[in-house]
């Protein structure tokens, strides 16, 4: 009996043992130690009293080992669980801890940020008054002291940042280094002209360019041009600067020194170029302009002619005046008519107020009466004329109207009056012509008394369009861009949509 107890107990007992012994493992690496002693401790038995105490406690151990184990598990995993919570405590201490140290002071005050932020702001505001500063130019011209302010490129130029440089393609390293900075900004601020010819023309041997360089070599913008030194005219075929310095002056003093240079090296007078729409407002400050007073014999078919561009002219004043000084003349011209206006009049002259005003409100008082104001020059008829409207109710819409459709992609064919040179029959075909150039004008010297006016001379240009070309050509169907553009723009500000019905 003892023997088949025994044997089904071992059996039993190894079964569950076993299942104990897996269940150990989790969480008791030492389990098979000690379950390997527990067996042979069961293999060496005393006597058979001892035997059958054995098997009772064979029989019982493997559910106690259960139970034990179940418990060791849940208090390790409450330990754990225990830890680990202090753990994240301690976490969310130490980084509130860190927080408060950033903001506070060390003693040597470079622990607070928001100091350091004011003091980066108190410098800031320092390195920008040191920059007005260096702006303001003072002189001194017939015992009186003059005050202007100058770009920061002169004051670069001056303090020896940045020097302007002509340049050509002599196949010397260092100015084919220029010339290939000069093709990457016009590549760039040009993307519509393609990266090719513009490599092309740079670098070509019958073109000149002048390029602004940061030192020691970093070119920051240029202008690119072909010199006829036998016709007096000299054409600019590329002018741009680097993006990210357009708000320094460069531009300007680049055209400056570039009239000053051309004006001193050959026979150059005026200078053609063909510009953008963007580009307009740049070359209207240089002192071009788009009335071409060049003969055409003298520049027709030797400058490259660009479809959609404006064709712009500059005349070189004479050589005696520097354009570089030119702010400095300007503010001596400005002085000298001052100066002239003081002789001739007392406009200059500060009066007292009037006194009449203290002891009685309602006075009726002439404009004669008052002291100095006829010697200034007033008269009736001129205050007539200061109280009178300058510009009609419609004349900024009507502005930036036609602003919008002279800078629209489909305008190109109607920007100036049709040539009768090249179209030899236009004018006897088209009775009333039109153009946005005459338009421009009329806008200008305050032709259009109301928008109804306006509104006729654009689709005057649409309709002569189509009257003249037929419907497959390109003119044609610009006009109907145009127009249709037109209507849409009108059609935004209810005030004037009821004008397209009249």
């Amino acid at each position: 009996m003892v023997d088949k107890k025994r044997s089904a107990s071992s059996r039993q007992h190894n079964d569950d043992s076993s299942s104990g012994i897996k269940k150990k493992i989790k969480v008791d690496p030492d389990a098979d130690i000690k379950e390997e002693k527990k067996v042979l401790s069961k293999e060496k038995p005393d006597d058979s009293n001892k035997e059958e105490k054995d098997v009772i406690a064979e029989d019982k151990s493997p559910e106690k080992d259960l139970d034990e184990t179940k418990s060791n598990n849940k208090k390790q995993n409450k330990k754990r669980e225990g830890s680990q919570s202090e753990d994240d405590e301690k976490d969310v201490e130490h980084d509130e801890d860190a927080e408060n140290d950033e903001n506070v002071d060390d003693g040597n005050g470079n622990g607070d940020n928001e100091d350091d932020e004011d003091d980066d702001e108190d410098e800031a505001e320092e390195e920008e008054e040191e920059e007005e500063k260096k702006q303001i130019s003072t002189f001194e011209f017939d015992g009186v002291k003059y005050t202007f302010r100058e770009r920061p490129s002169v004051i670069e130029e001056r303090e020896g940042k940045i020097e302007f440089r002509v340049v050509n393609n002599d196949n010397t390293k260092e100015n084919l280094m220029v010339l290939t900075g000069l093709k990457n900004i016009f590549q760039k601020q040009l993307p519509k002209m393609p990266r090719e010819y513009i490599a092309r023309l740079v670098y070509d041997r019958s073109h000149l360019s002048m390029a602004v360089i940061r030192k020691p070599l970093t070119v920051v913008g240029g202008i690119t041009y072909r010199p006829f030194s036998n016709r007096e005219f000299a054409e600019i075929v590329f002018c741009a600067i680097s993006s990210t310095e357009q708000v320094r002056g460069y531009g300007a003093h680049l055209m400056n020194h570039l009239k000053d240079y051309v004006r001193a090296t050959s026979d150059v007078k005026y200078f053609l170029t063909y510009a953008d729409n963007y580009a307009i407002g740049y070359f209207k400050k240089q002192g071009f302009t788009k009335e071409i007073t060049l003969d055409k014999s003298v520049w027709m078919g030797y400058i490259k002619d660009y479809e959609g561009g404006t064709l712009m002219q500059c005349r070189m004043l004479p050589s005696r005046l520097r354009y570089l000084d030119s702010a400095k003349i300007l503010l001596l011209q400005k002085a000298a008519i001052e100066k002239k206006v003081k002789m001739r009049s007392k406009s200059h002259v500060v009066r007292p107020g009037l006194q009449i005003f203290k002891s009685s409100k309602d006075v009726s008082l002439k404009p004669e009466d008052i002291p100095g104001l006829v010697e200034s020059g007033w008269s009736e008829e001129m205050d007539k004329l200061s109280q009178k409207p300058k510009r009609g109710p419609h004349y900024n819409f009507m502005v930036s109207l036609l602003a919008e459709l002279m800078n629209h992609p489909s305008a190109w064919p109607f920007a100036t009056p049709v040539n009768k040179d090249e179209v030899g029959d236009y004018y006897d075909v088209i009775k009333e012509p039109m153009d946005l150039s005459t338009m421009e004008s009329k806008l200008e010297n305050d032709k259009y008394e109301s928008f109804d006016q306006f509104l006729y001379d654009a689709r005057l240009i649409f309709n002569n369009c189509r009257s003249y070309n037929a419907e497959s050509t390109t003119y044609y169907k610009n006009a109907n861009k145009l127009e249709k553009f037109l209507y849409n723009k009108i059609k935004e500000n209810p005030e004037y949509a009821s004008y397209l019905d009249r």
